[in-house]
């Protein structure tokens, strides 16, 4: 019965994980649509490097792609990392995808080629693939390593895209996407799950800070505090009152 409770909670856990992720893709397919068919035009609305407008870009730009093959190829990644993310670190997930956008696009805007129009969710991406790697090595979590290493083995290959190497290529969206989450991956690295702490361990820490108390105690400390010569002691010398009994040892009494 404790197991398919557990099975249930598991199974809920994971579909919840992939809600957030599912309504982006939901927005980003639809813009996209809504922008092929000419009822609106938006991927203007990029972002655009030190131009006013272009700070709506910030918020604006994981939803506007150029072309379907630039769409699917956000698709994929941002659904399985989403879902890593909102799966494995639920308790940060939000605040970390929020300040991926705001610290990526930002710096994106700040700091790119201008004259260029940045779109698309691939800096995104890049935030989450550096946030999960660099969480699991911070928090040296089995698990979580493990996770990081299955980052390695499936976009290990994106790490090019953070050089100016192809045209057309916003190639600062992912590098400042990269950043933001190799930072967030630092500063979240205590919240949320982590790795069992033995009590092996907690003894060796005390050990360790107890010689270091040690270390740090003054020269002359054995000398003035671990000798008798300064040692003062000091004699109370009262009269067994009446009422209590003589608990003296009898020196006359003959034993056999």
């Amino acid at each position: 019965m404790k197991k398919e409770e557990s099975n249930k909670e598991e199974s809920k856990k994971l579909l919840q994980a992939f809600v957030v992720p599912v309504v982006l893709l939901i927005l980003m397919w639809s813009s996209y649509f809504l922008e092929v068919k000419g009822w609106i035009s938006i991927r203007q609305w990029g972002i655009r490097p030190l131009e006013l407008k272009g700070l709506l870009g910030i918020f604006l730009t994981p939803f506007l792609h150029g072309s379907t093959e630039h769409l699917f190829n956000n698709s994929i990644p941002l659904l399985v990392l989403g879902g890593a993310l909102f799966y494995f670190y639920r308790e940060v997930a939000l605040k970390t995808l929020a300040w991926i956008v705001l610290m990526g696009g930002f710096w994106v805007w700040v700091s790119a080629r201008p004259g260029t129009n940045h779109i698309g969710m691939s800096g995104v991406v890049y935030g989450l693939v550096a946030f999960i790697f660099f969480s699991g090595i911070l928090r040296k979590h089995t698990g979580m390593i493990a996770l990081s290493m299955l980052m390695i083995f499936l976009y290990g290959s994106l790490i090019w895209g953070v050089f100016p190497i192809k045209e057309g290529v916003s190639w600062e969206g992912h590098l400042w996407g990269a950043v933001s989450g190799g930072i967030l991956a630092w500063y979240f690295q205590y919240e949320g799950v982590q790795r069992k702490v033995y009590q092996w361990e907690l003894d060796e820490i005390a050990e360790q800070e107890e010689l270091e108390r040690l270390r740090n105690l003054p020269p002359d400390f054995e000398n003035t505090h671990m000798t008798t010569d300064n040692w003062e002691i000091t004699y109370e010398w009262k009269e067994a009152s009446p009422s209590e009994p003589n608990t003296e040892p009898n020196t006359d009494q003959n034993t056999e």
